[in-house]
């Protein structure tokens, strides 16, 4: 347990009153299902940017990456550098297109049902199968960010893992519930700025704490902790590994969390602006974490201990050189993180539970205030079972991430940017590539050894973007309505600038 923890836990009530604050203000402007899931598309730059980048970082950027670049050294910059190249180009060359698009299709809410309007499936089976998986690997999100919360508070109030897991779920759900799009969205702003100011302010202090500069220091500790090539044993890294690592990148085009802030932002000119604010502000979060965890590695090393979670290294630092005060502030930075991503993942998991499942299956006729009920109680539904999934005490937070990471990848990834650009893929292409990505990411996990120690996500992009277009090939071209709604795509892309 942190000592003096009387003014943090003060500084967390504080934060979280602000956060619901904003929830309730959100909620007072929620009066429809287009509010609730995508905030009725007023986004402008600075929350659509910031927004997606802590929704997608969530309490790894501030718990896994520390951890890893705490036990790998500079071999983490591989996945760094991949995180960075996957939200740029993300921005560049799918931002614009999915919001011009969505639009075009009948202003389509979520993801599944993009899929579904834009291959003109009457079936409703795209809509339904990516429902399924969007549940699927967002239970396994959220539980990520509901372990990073059982850590946090587990360290900072001693309190049991269980229960800490608990509170970090309320915490989450309380604004979630009632604020929809706009209150994540919002809350995200701020919660954005606090993760990048504590990942930058903590290694710059620690660095300024020790006697000398930090990469003379690591190497007199073990230069192979400054090697991108070689791992912190002196092995020279596998091309797997770095493939592994690089290929996290992949991940961003299948985030249906991330897609969301691209369409609910206010036009397509923002779009630009919000791109160099989201690329900076990764920039410079992973550019913390990684020197967090580099830092903790000569602490830790001069007390003389040994630190068993990797991943608690932000909050041994934290307590170890800052005032409680600064502390209180700075280890709430973990708590948004964990909040803005998880609150975002519990409202789209909400979405395709109501508005993929139980609109087109069960209530085709359901009203608007009816969606928004539903999706509430899905919020409610969904925390419940994500936080059954992290009550283990030994899950890794970069492990279940990774995990997820790699099925949105695959399962989406490939099929939403073929959709993009490729106006000879069909229905059938588009049913497949869903399937086979996510299938593949499942089957590959669980195998060892080889070629298969490769990150899941490599296989799967691959073998979804292969099943895409063999498939649209052989069952012929898409229907006329496919074509013109695409033509009027490309009209709209010109008109939207």
């Amino acid at each position: 347990m942190i000592e003096n923890n009387t003014v943090i836990i003060a500084t967390f009530i504080v934060y979280l009153a602000v956060m619901l604050a904003i929830g309730y203000m959100a909620y007072k402007r929620t009066a429809s299902s287009s509010d609730y899931f995508l905030g009725g598309r007023t986004l402008g730059p600075w929350p659509a940017a910031l927004s997606a980048g802590a929704s997608d970082m969530s309490g790894w950027l501030l718990l896994g990456l520390p951890g890893y670049a705490y036990l790998a050294g500079v071999e983490s910059l591989w996945l760094a550098g991949g995180l960075l190249l996957g939200t740029w180009l993300n921005w560049l060359i799918c931002a614009k297109r999915l919001r011009t698009y969505s639009i075009t299709t009948d202003n389509s809410l979520t993801l599944p049902e993009f899929l579904s309007r834009r291959f003109d499936d009457k079936s409703k089976l795209i809509q339904t199968i990516s429902a399924f998986f969007i549940l699927l690997f967002f239970l396994f999100y959220t539980s990520a960010g509901l372990v990073a919360g059982g850590k946090l508070f587990e360290t900072v109030f001693g309190l049991d893992y269980t229960v800490a897991v608990i509170i970090g779920t309320v915490c989450v759900v309380s604004y979630t519930l009632f604020g929809g799009f706009l209150a994540v969205s919002w809350t995200d702003l701020v919660q954005g700025l606090l993760m990048s100011a504590a990942l930058l302010i903590v290694p710059i202090v620690a660095m300024s704490l020790n006697q000398g500069s930090l990469t003379d220091m690591l190497y007199d500790k073990n230069p192979e902790l400054l090697t991108l090539w070689n791992d912190v044993k002196g092995e020279p890294l596998s091309w797997i590994a770095i493939l592994s690592l690089v290929g996290w990148g992949l991940g961003y085009f299948g985030q249906p969390h991330i897609l969301a802030r691209f369409k609910a932002t206010r036009s397509n000119k923002d779009i630009s602006t919000a791109r160099r604010i989201a690329v900076i502000w990764t920039a410079l979060s992973i550019a913390g974490a990684v020197l967090v965890g580099l830092t903790g590695i000569l602490y830790v090393d001069g007390q003389g201990g040994h630190l068993p979670d990797s991943e608690k290294i932000f909050m041994l630092l934290v307590n170890a050189i800052f005032h409680p005060v600064m502390a209180g502030f700075l280890l709430a930075a973990i708590l948004a993180a964990i909040m803005s991503t998880a609150d975002s993942q519990l409202l789209v998991s909400s979405s395709a539970l109501a508005e993929d499942f139980y609109k087109q299956v069960f209530r085709p006729q359901a009203s608007s205030q009816e969606i928004v009920m539903v999706g509430r109680i899905a919020v409610v539904v969904l925390s419940v079972i994500a936080l059954i999934l992290a009550l283990n005490p030994e899950s890794s937070v970069l492990g279940l991430v990774s995990y997820a990471w790699a099925g949105f990848g695959a399962a989406f990834g490939p099929v939403l940017l073929l959709s993009l650009y490729w106006k000879s893929m069909n229905r059938y292409g588009a049913l497949v590539g869903i399937i086979v990505g996510a299938v593949t990411v499942v089957v590959w996990k669980q195998i060892t050894g080889g070629i298969f120690d490769l990150y899941e996500i490599i296989p799967g992009v691959i073998f979804a973007t292969i099943a895409v277009i063999t498939v649209s090939k052989i069952t012929g071209p898409p229907s006329e309505s496919v074509l013109t709604t695409y033509r009027q795509y490309h009209e709209n892309l010109k008109s939207f600038e």
